[in-house]
């Protein structure tokens, strides 16, 4: 069982600037639950007090970072969108060279995700040598429980994290292989730990197997939380094309953590 603690709250975190841990939360929030929010959602979900973040919401209006519906409702403005574009481009550069690698050596496709609020975003692919081959799109969302990199990235996370998570999301069940049972799920991140990876059996998509490893987090760096994973149809995702693949992905994982650190 992970080690148990909980979450500073944001007004107890040490460390940089209130206001800014705070405005970061209120983008974060809206973001990860659907897209729009009203006020009083962004405080309750924040624990932001409810003046303080009218405050804060109207002057990332002002700046462009989050706009205000004729609902008035909050949604994210459209100046974050030229800075995801730059990062992606930066980050993915990089990342797509080591990707390239493990394609080149395993024949598979490889990707890399973050954790992102409650979801798994990909945020950067390259696909692997064969006619019939797995593809995601680069900035899709999946929920962290029937992925691989989900599994590679809460099976570091403290189980009271974990349960919270799962409580949000459900486990929804994609395939007759899908974990739905948190106590079972649970287990299967015991099981990660124990080996250190993760493995997708068609728990997404029927017939992809997957299996990933969680990028190591620096001291000091910033906590994104991000996994590498190579994924193909069952058949050819034997067991010895994943005892293969893990040594491989650990090595760049490290290298990939000291990049993004």
């Amino acid at each position: 069982m992970p080690h148990q603690r909980e979450d500073k709250h944001p007004d107890q975190r040490s460390g940089g600037v209130q206001s800014v841990h705070r405005s970061l939360d209120l983008l974060e929030t809206v973001a990860a639950r659907g897209g729009t929010l009203t006020i009083g959602e962004i405080a309750a979900a924040t624990g932001v007090p409810l003046p303080t973040t009218h405050r804060l919401l109207r002057t990332l209006v002002d700046r462009g970072y989050m706009r205000q519906l004729p609902d008035r409702r909050y949604a994210l403005g459209f100046r974050v969108v030229p800075l995801g574009a730059a990062a992606s481009s930066m980050v993915g550069a990089g990342a797509e060279r080591l990707l390239a690698r493990l394609v080149d050596a395993l024949g598979e496709t490889a990707n890399l995700a973050m954790l992102d609020g409650d979801m798994v975003a990909y945020v950067a692919q390259v696909p692997g040598r064969h006619a019939m081959r797995m593809f995601t799109e680069v900035g899709r969302r999946v929920q962290p429980h029937c992925t691989a990199v989900g599994k590679a990235i809460l099976a570091d996370s403290p189980e009271v994290e974990v349960r919270a998570l799962l409580g949000r999301t459900g486990l929804v069940r994609h395939t007759d292989r899908t974990l739905t049972d948190p106590e079972a799920y649970l287990a299967a991140l015991e099981q990660v730990r124990a080996q250190g990876y993760a493995l997708d059996e068609g728990e997404q998509e029927v017939g992809v197997r997957c299996v990933a490893v969680a990028l190591p987090l620096r001291p000091g760096s910033a906590p994104v939380r991000l996994a590498l994973s190579i994924s193909g149809p069952a058949p050819r995702m034997s067991d010895d094309l994943v005892a293969e693949a893990v040594p491989l992905l650990r090595r760049t994982a490290a290298t990939l953590a000291d990049d993004v650190g």
